[in-house]
């Protein structure tokens, strides 16, 4: 009976994770827009796409999407991601019709010039440019003509105040870049808010593995998006009190360091397609890291290391600290360009950060000794 059961997860784990309707659902949850507050929109998609998945499911009052895995159990697990994208808000409108933003979330006003945007209206969607002058006539001195959050403007085509009150846009109305994803050379696929709605694709993929290979847990599981991390972690600050988890395993991106213009010396060295990369840092359980490592190294899937200092600056923070507290630990997809609309991300590590999570949750039981004395 042993060596057929052994043979029987050899065949689980045998070919990629994912699958042509998971991968369709990607596509559509990256093109789709989720910007910080207005979570809503993509909410609906991830729900719909988890439901048949799960056991139960229930919203915050601010969005935070949750589905339940074995309801009822006295020892609760949390897998955890966040649902929002970075993006900006309409914060005036000039006599003559463009419109001057505030930042929503720690958007690069850098990258901002030449880019196309919808802003999203009371009347609904109305596109959009980041407008920015020919290099030979913008006027003043070069220290002056580089972007900045007070110079990048939208132009809509109209050309008086209300003419963009007639559109529907208004003081704050949310506006995010249009593009979407893409896929590159060499298995690697290319998007806007990788970060983190990759993140709430893989959860879902392990809530899909669980349920297709008959999984039965011995304890609830949680599957959450949070909403509002990029602006202080405050959805998962609000559901770690409402769920009161006793673990909590948080996947977010993480930078690729590889490009020229990072030290590495200071951001540490992790890359693309070499596996998810688990950190050390206060917030996160020794303990259940070296078991989330030694579940790594059994299953053989490869893993990358960081060092964080005070904070990880994700989620995870949000859920060690609450309540009582909670072992909490971070797993993080390797991403280039954050903050951009050119996220990269490999296949390769999709697969094996799913695999990841997977497996520890089989391996996880209420009666893993997560104690430190």
């Amino acid at each position: 009976m042993a060596k057929a059961k052994n043979t029987k997860k050899k065949e689980e784990k045998a070919g990629p994770v994912t699958t042509g309707a998971s991968m369709a659902f990607l596509k559509d949850y990256i093109n789709n827009a989720s910007p910080v507050g207005f979570e809503t929109w993509g909410q609906k998609l991830w729900l719909k796409y988890l439901a048949p998945y799960i056991d139960e499911q229930f919203v915050d009052p601010y969005g935070t999407a949750v589905g339940i895995i074995n309801p009822g159990q006295p020892f609760k697990v949390v897998i955890e991601a966040h649902a929002d994208e970075i993006s900006w808000f309409v914060n005036y409108v000039t006599d003559n019709g463009l419109i001057f933003l505030k930042r929503n979330g720690g958007v690069d006003h850098q990258i901002a010039p030449g880019l196309r945007v919808n802003v999203h209206g009371k009347k609904g969607i109305v596109k959009g440019v980041f407008g920015w002058p020919a290099i030979h006539t913008r006027i003043g001195k070069e220290s002056e003509t580089q972007p900045k959050v007070e110079n990048v403007c939208i132009d809509c085509g109209v050309r008086s105040k209300k003419e963009v009150e007639d559109l529907g846009i208004h003081v704050g109305a949310v506006v995010t870049y249009q593009d979407g994803f893409d896929e590159l050379a060499n298995d690697f696929y290319v998007g806007r808010a990788f970060d983190n709605r990759i993140g709430g694709f893989m959860i879902a993929e392990v809530a899909r593995l669980l349920k297709e290979n008959k999984k039965k847990l011995p304890y609830s599981l949680y599957v959450v998006n949070a909403v509002q991390e990029e602006i202080g972690l405050r959805g998962a600050e609000m559901i770690a009190r409402r769920i009161k988890p006793d673990v909590a395993i948080v996947t977010d991106v993480t930078h690729d360091t590889g490009h020229f213009m990072i030290n590495k010396r200071i951001e540490g060295d992790v890359a693309c397609s070499k596996g998810p990369s688990l950190a050390y840092g206060p917030a996160i359980h020794n303990k259940l890291l070296a078991f989330v490592e030694k579940v790594a190294e059994d299953q053989k899937i490869p893993v990358q290391w960081r060092a964080l200092s005070r904070s990880t600056g994700t989620d995870t923070d949000s859920f060690a600290y609450a309540n009582d507290g909670c072992p909490s630990v971070l797993i993080s997809m390797p991403l280039r360009y954050m903050h951009t609309t050119v996220e990269m991300i490999h296949k390769d590590d999709i697969e094996n950060t799913i695999k990841l999570m997977y497996e520890t949750l089989l391996e996880l039981t209420p009666k893993t000794n997560l104690s430190y004395l």
